[in-house]
C-alpha cells in the first residue's frame, strides 16, 4: 500500500514500549474499560500521534495503549474515528495502518450496534460473520499495488480461524454469543424504520457507523480480522423508544464485564 505518516511513528512507539504487539484491538463506544486491563508499557493520546485526526466522541477515550493482555502483546485503540465527524476514510483507518506498522498480525474490532434481527435484545454480543459496507465509499480508493488499483478479495473478510477461536472462548466463559452480519452506515443520524426494513431484506442483523472501512484496510494489509458487536438497542421501528447515544453508552456499560471476559479469553487462546 502507499506509504503513510504512521510508518514514521511506529518505530518510535516500538522503542518507547520495547514491545511488538501480536494483536491490535479497536474498542467501540463505551468499551474503553478493556484498555484499563492492559499491563501498559506505553500509553499515547491520539492527539500526540502523527497522522491521526483530532477530535473524540463521547464514550471514546482517545488513546493508544501498548502492553500485555491475558499474556499476549497488544496494541489497544481506546476509541476510533468516524466518517460522520467529517474525517476522510484515510483518517478513519489511520489506527489500523499504525497497528500494522507496529507489527501486529491480527486485528480485533468491536463496536456498538443497533439490533436489526427481531430476536436481538440490548446487551447481546454478536460475532461478526460478515459485513455490508453502505458508508458510501471504500478506503482503498486511490490505493495502488504494483501500479494497479487494489482489487482486494473480501470473501473471508473475517477470519474463519479467529471466529472459531472466539466461539470457543465464549463457550469457555459461558457467554451466549450470537452470530450475524453487520451493516455499516455513515451516520450520524440514526436509520429510519424504512431503512431498517430494507437492511433486514439485504441480510443485515445489526447496524452501526464504523468498522467496515477498518476491516477493509486491515485485510489489504494482510491482517487476520475478528469482530464483535455489542447490541445496545433495538434499531428504529423495532421499538417505539427514541434512539439516543446515551442509551448506547449505558447499554455497553451493562455488557462491559462479559465483553471484557470474552476478549481476554480470546486473546489468551490465540
Amino acid at each position: 500500500m502507499n506509504a503513510t505518516r504512521t510508518e514514521t511513528v511506529a518505530p518510535i512507539l516500538r522503542l518507547a514500549s520495547g514491545l511488538i504487539p501480536e494483536i491490535g484491538i479497536i474498542l467501540g463506544s463505551g468499551l474503553g474499560a478493556l484498555a484499563d486491563r492492559v499491563r501498559a508499557v506505553a500509553t499515547v493520546p491520539f492527539d500526540e500521534i502523527a497522522g491521526f485526526p483530532r477530535g473524540n466522541i463521547a464514550g471514546h477515550a482517545g488513546k493508544l495503549v501498548i502492553g500485555t493482555l491475558a499474556g499476549k502483546r497488544v496494541a489497544v485503540m481506546a476509541g476510533r474515528f468516524h466518517c460522520y465527524q467529517g474525517f476522510s476514510l484515510r483518517d478513519v483507518t489511520a489506527p489500523v495502518r499504525l497497528v500494522a506498522d507496529l507489527g501486529a498480525k491480527a486485528l480485533f474490532v468491536t463496536n456498538a450496534a443497533g439490533g436489526i434481527r427481531k430476536t436481538f435484545k440490548s446487551g447481546d454480543l454478536m460475532m461478526i460473520d460478515d459485513h455490508i459496507n453502505l458508508i458510501g465509499s471504500n478506503p482503498l480508493i486511490g490505493e495502488m499495488r504494483d501500479g494497479r488499483p487494489m482489487f482486494l478479495d473480501m470473501t473471508e473478510a473475517y477470519s474463519a480461524r479467529l471466529r472459531k477461536l472466539l466461539l470457543a472462548a465464549a463457550r469457555k466463559e459461558n457467554i451466549a454469543l450470537k452470530r450475524g452480519v453487520y451493516l455499516a452506515a455513515s451516520g450520524p443520524s440514526y436509520e429510519t424504520p424504512a431503512e431498517i426494513r430494507a437492511f433486514a431484506r439485504l441480510g443485515a442483523d445489526a447496524v452501526g457507523m464504523s468498522t467496515a472501512p477498518e476491516v477493509i484496510v486491515a485485510r489489504a494489509l494482510g491482517l487476520e480480522v475478528c469482530g464483535l458487536s455489542c447490541i445496545t438497542n433495538c434499531a428504529a421501528g423495532r421499538t417505539r423508544k427514541p434512539l439516543s447515544h446515551e442509551e448506547v453508552l449505558e447499554s455497553t456499560k451493562r455488557a462491559q464485564n462479559k465483553t471484557i471476559r470474552l476478549i481476554e479469553r480470546f486473546a489468551a487462546m490465540m
